[in-house]
């Protein structure tokens, strides 16, 4: 089996599979007349769960067919303009060479001696993100997996930093609709149940920060250590953007470390005319970037920034096998020093093709293209008298629920439309997401395709109201 393996005998057998693979995800994507098939869990599970592992097919193009039933089929196509619901997004094409070269070489950016120009890459890469943060001459950061991850390291490091040892003291403040992954953090971080305090939001979901500054003088006049503020740089239901100067400027009042979480608002860092947006973040101790939202990178592609790179000491361990002590006077560079993690993809390749390729305005022009649909999609629902509203777009998130006139129970309104988005699920013409709002079901259009019109909206919306209203028809004949 060793012919198998990528070696300098197998070159040329190992382009006409990737070839061939390629082929097969570009003849499926232009083929694609829906975002999913609606395939069943049931169904699908029948075909995964029939193929025997042990038993190998032996041969590339067999089991490229297989891959055929088993995924490419029915794999939920985030290409697709009417795919419209989770934080996902097209990816670029220069950032796809870069995971085909990636995925081969098989680079890991924990140490020097396994990575070389890779740790370069991605160092020049974090200097270049801090700097449109403006985070200062002593910035660093790290690649990381994801957004959880960038704000569980943050956290990490603020309580190191907080001025005392007694964990149940700490407490951090986050807004009612911040990332789930605070309040994970925090568990993950030995800290007390009660230590996300939540504080309230406005009209516009944005944190309060009267409310804030209430929350931390209680927390210091009862003996309490206020460890850290996580402002949120675009919600993952609202896309709303916290006042951060505000924030700032009450952290540094209150000696608090100041994270901003801006996984998805990150692209207005490259938009020539949204990055006012973003306008405090510069004061940040940390800051999350997700490049695999906003960036139209595929996944993962991550980092942590921090505005004192000497904080970074608090993920450092040092192994003899692999980082020891003595690398450090010797100047070499190994990232595992600054990372949650060990072995670690060099996905900062992606990014750096694509800059190279696109440019950073060539990025900020397809975000600000989806920002754009988005406050006409704002409109259109505004307009609409079927479906209610609930903010104008910071970013490219609408939250809306179908409201039927003739219907006045709120409890048949939201069986309304959770039935809507199954239904328009199950169909596979279109994906939309779901949420709460106020105990009420309402539904979700995350924009992050360029390629989606105002069409393509006009007509979820239509097939949203259609599978609503036969759901109520039929409640109504049933209880006739």
């Amino acid at each position: 089996m060793r012919s198998q393996l990528l070696t300098h005998t197998t070159a040329e057998r190992y382009r006409r599979s990737v070839t061939e693979g390629v082929e097969r995800v570009a003849t499926r994507i232009a083929a694609a007349d829906r975002p999913f098939t609606g395939v069943t869990v049931d169904a699908l599970s029948a075909v995964v769960d029939a193929v025997d592992l042990d038993r190998p097919l032996g041969d590339t193009a067999a089991a490229l067919d297989e891959l055929e039933e088993v995924y490419l089929r029915d794999a939920v196509y985030f290409h697709h303009p009417r795919y419209l619901a989770h934080l996902n997004c097209p990816v670029v094409l220069p950032a796809l060479v870069g995971e085909a070269v990636l995925s081969a070489v098989n680079s890991s950016l924990d140490t020097w001696d396994q990575s070389a120009g890779g740790t370069l890459i991605e160092r020049r890469l974090i200097d270049w993100t801090a700097e449109r943060i403006g985070l200062g001459p002593a910035a660093d950061g790290v690649f990381t997996s994801g957004g959880t991850q960038s704000n569980l390291q943050a956290l990490l490091l603020a309580r190191e930093e907080a001025k005392t040892e007694d964990l149940a003291k700490l407490r951090v403040f986050a807004s009612e609709v911040s990332h789930f992954s605070v309040r994970k953090s925090a568990k993950l971080l030995g800290l007390a149940p009660e230590a996300v305090v939540s504080v309230p939001v406005d009209r516009d979901k944005r944190m309060r920060t009267a409310a804030l500054s209430r929350e931390l003088e209680e927390c210091r006049n009862a003996g309490l250590v206020p460890m850290a503020v996580v402002a949120t740089a675009g919600t993952t239901d609202f896309g709303s953007i916290d006042p951060l100067p505000g924030i700032a400027e009450l952290c540094a009042r209150y000696a608090t470390w100041l994270h901003v979480d801006a996984a998805y608002g990150c692209g207005l860092l490259v938009s020539r005319r949204r990055r006012d947006r973003l306008a405090g973040i510069e004061h940040a101790d940390s800051v999350t970037v997700d490049y695999h939202k906003s960036f139209f990178q595929p996944v993962s592609s991550s980092a942590v920034l921090v505005r004192d790179g000497d904080t970074l000491r608090h993920a450092t361990y040092h192994a003899e096998y692999l980082n020891p002590r003595r690398m450090v006077a010797e100047r070499i560079p190994n990232q595992v020093d600054k990372s949650l993690q060990t072995t670690r993809r060099f996905d900062a390749l992606k990014l750096w093709l694509t800059l190279r390729v696109m440019g950073a305005d060539g990025i900020g022009e397809l975000f600000d293209e989806v920002c754009d649909l988005a406050a006409e999609g704002w409109r259109m629902l505004a307009a609409d008298p079927r479906y209610d509203v609930v903010v104008a777009p910071s970013l490219s998130t609408l939250v809306f629920r179908y409201i039927p006139a003739a219907v006045t129970d709120p409890a048949a309104v939201d069986r309304a439309n959770l039935y809507a988005r199954k239904a328009l699920f199950a169909s596979g013409d279109a994906v939309v997401a779901g949420t709460k709002v106020n105990g009420r079901h309402y539904l979700k259009f995350t924009l992050l395709n360029p390629e989606t019109r105002t069409d393509d909206i006009a007509a979820v919306l239509d097939l949203i109201a259609g599978h609503a209203e036969q759901y109520l028809g039929d409640s109504l004949d049933r209880a006739c």
